[in-house]
């Protein structure tokens, strides 16, 4: 593989970890409010909440893609490419980041909030200094495993016209009739990617697990 071929695939790997941040990033912003709304105890808060969760997480990615990517125009709303990957990618993996900011959650055990009370604590210094830390160090394996998963999951915009790794392989392997050393290239730059972010994750865990301690 030439130098040149090499860069375009580094680029495009690039370009693929640029809009899984994004998307990941806006999915964490959205999956908050779509945990809060699932925590309230009010009906009309809750529900579009769950059918939310239960639409994205029950339709494949590919499909909910191609939705976007069809429905946007017939709505009169011209986006790139670019934009419909990314709603698509975001509102998915806002789904899944909401449930598992939910299991976070409820997993605090009764007897702090109880104590909490005792002491005098208002709602909000409860949710700052215990409920809310404890949901974060119970959650950040799910949340980091839902970034790998974005990650791959990014192969599949492909499919409305976004040149990201996988098609950048695609495209390479087609002009050069070598499938094999470009897939096998794109492979490798995902197992790094999708490693790097897992020790981050470890890290991360670290940190959290030392201020408990501290």
């Amino acid at each position: 593989m030439s130098l040149r071929l090499f860069e375009l695939m580094l680029t495009a790997a690039g370009y693929t970890v640029a809009i899984s941040a994004a998307a990941i990033a806006i999915g964490l912003a959205i999956g908050i409010l779509v945990c809060a709304a699932k925590l309230s105890p009010r009906l009309w808060l809750r529900w579009p909440a769950i059918v939310f969760v239960s639409f994205f997480r029950g339709v494949p990615l590919l499909v909910q893609l191609l939705l976007i990517y069809n429905l946007l125009p017939s709505l009169g709303i011209a986006v790139p490419s670019l934009v419909a990957a990314l709603i698509g990618l975001s509102l998915c993996t806002a789904a899944y980041q909401a449930e598992n900011l939910r299991g976070g959650f409820i997993s605090v055990p009764r007897g702090l909030l109880e104590a909490a009370d005792m002491a005098g604590l208002s709602p909000w210094q409860q949710f700052r200094r215990i409920r809310a830390p404890i949901a974060l160090r119970l959650t950040v394996p799910a949340l980091v495993n839902e970034a790998i998963l974005i990650l791959k999951a990014s192969s599949l915009i492909s499919v409305v016209g976004v040149v990201e790794l996988t098609r950048m392989a695609q495209n390479l392997s087609a002009s050069t009739y070598r499938p094999l050393l470009f897939y096998s290239v794109a492979g490798g730059l995902y197992l790094a990617i999708n490693w790097i972010v897992a020790a981050g994750g470890s890290v991360g865990e670290r940190v959290l697990r030392r201020g408990r301690l501290s």
